[in-house]
């Protein structure tokens, strides 16, 4: 089941307020099915710049997504722009959707 056009919205704008405009948003796993009716938020990030660990920037979205989300499973795939593109970031940009 994919997320409302509000939880998109709100996934988008949290991601940006924290790591800027250009930053792109992707949603892979389960919730891209929309047969699937249960599964975590699978999230990719594509970032220009982190400011600061990329643990602590997982744990600050983390915790602004559950608090405007409510508490549910989240993953997060973050990568810098500039990163080597690996193959779970290849698979994820192939099979996922763009936020």
């Amino acid at each position: 089941m994919r997320p409302t056009e509000d939880h998109v919205s709100i996934i988008h704008d949290t991601v940006t307020d924290l790591l800027g405009e250009e930053a792109s948003v992707y949603l892979f796993g389960s919730r891209v099915d929309d047969g699937c009716r249960r599964g975590d938020i699978d999230l990719y990030i594509e970032a220009f710049e982190l400011d600061g660990s990329r643990t602590r920037i997982q744990t600050r979205l983390q915790r602004s997504l559950w608090g405007l989300l409510g508490p549910r499973r989240i993953d997060l795939l973050i990568r810098l722009a500039e990163a080597t593109l690996r193959p779970i970031h290849r698979d994820t940009l192939e099979q996922g959707v763009r936020l």
